[in-house]
């Protein structure tokens, strides 16, 4: 290796680092990008320059050089009118989380997007064409999500999705099965549940798990929908309290819907987890700032999530793919009468 230049003012550049390795700028370029063209010899002095002299390579000159931006895109489907849903549901913040976890301390960025329902198809087609390293949907339909697959295979989805589509998920159906079963042994013969938005696959999974479920049982189906909100799971709580004054128990398909359902209970003159016993879905902070705190079934997103961007960064996946985490029963007050909270 040639003897490096002597420093100078400011951040090393990648024609410093072409000086002291003793090889041409284009040389360093395929070194720092990966790609061929380069022997082995030159690529050892190229690696040993840029060590000796601190050199940080640009992330827009590296997406210029490779072709494709060094982004994740994150992509989640607005259904619904209300400002603000992104940023006030902790699910999001938890993939958030998840997958900044695994980037940290790289140059990648984390780009967020947001389909809109009206014009979901075309939104798609353009993030496909301008997608950096990989796709992470975040509720995209199983519908929306093949046709971004078809169009760049490198994406994978943290929902049910269609079969075709790369995922991590969890086992919904029984999830709900194992809050329903607590609940049962509970001594709880009127359990009632408060459901997602139908046109969210978790939600559809959670509703499945519960009518079979409770079918399983022999109880009746006494149910409402809330749609991922705590205002629809106050409204759907007093709507069930309402129609059926008997309920002992609900089990609340998000943990958010389920602080709305204890508000309404509770101004309802009863209380929890004493005349209605409420199990929650996720894990979220909302069920640990809850009054009382939920019970409810841990959903590891953020594990998820930062495997799926890991996943992503090692390129395409097999189409198919499935990976399957499992989901918690964790025990608090709002289904404890007495004893060691969990």
């Amino acid at each position: 290796m040639s003897r490096a230049a002597p420093a100078r003012p400011g951040k090393p550049t990648i024609n410093d680092v072409a000086r002291a390795a003793g090889v041409s700028r284009a040389t360093v370029s395929r070194v720092i990008n990966g790609t061929a063209g380069a022997s082995p010899s030159n690529r050892t002095r190229v690696r040993s320059a840029v060590a000796e002299l601190g050199y940080q390579p640009s992330a827009t000159a590296r997406a210029l050089a490779t072709g494709r931006t060094r982004a994740i895109e994150l992509i989640a489907t607005s259904f619904r009118p209300p400002t603000g849903w992104l940023g006030a549901h902790p699910y999001y913040s938890r993939v958030l989380a998840g997958a900044m976890s695994f980037l940290e301390g790289t140059d990648i960025q984390l780009r967020i997007h947001v389909l809109r329902a009206d014009c979901a198809d075309q939104d798609v087609d353009a993030f496909a064409e301008d997608a950096g390293i990989g796709v992470l949907l975040a509720n995209v339909t199983p519908e929306l999500a093949v046709r971004l697959y078809l169009r760049c295979r490198r994406v994978i989805s943290l929902v049910p999705t269609a079969a075709a589509v790369p995922a991590v998920e969890v086992d919904n159906i029984a999830a709900v099965r194992t809050a329903v079963t607590h609940l049962h042994q509970l001594g709880r013969r009127h359990i009632a549940a408060i459901h997602g938005p139908s046109d969210n696959t978790c939600a559809e999974e959670r509703r499945d798990g519960y009518r079979r479920a409770i079918e399983g049982f022999g109880l009746p189906e006494l149910s409402a929908d809330g749609g991922f909100t705590r205002e629809g799971g106050h409204d759907a709580a007093r709507e069930l309290l309402e129609r059926h004054p008997g309920i002992d128990a609900m089990f609340v398909a998000c943990d958010l819907m389920a602080a709305g359902a204890v508000q309404a209970i509770t101004a309802s003159g009863r209380r929890v987890p004493g005349d209605v016993a409420v199990i929650g879905f996720d894990d979220s902070v909302a069920a640990s700032c809850a009054n009382p705190r939920l019970s409810t079934m841990r959903l590891p997103v953020e594990e998820m999530a930062a495997e799926a961007t890991r996943m992503l960064l090692g390129g395409a996946l097999d189409s198919g793919y499935r990976k399957r985490y499992p989901v918690q029963l964790i025990v608090r007050e709002s289904t404890l009468l007495t004893g060691t909270v969990a």
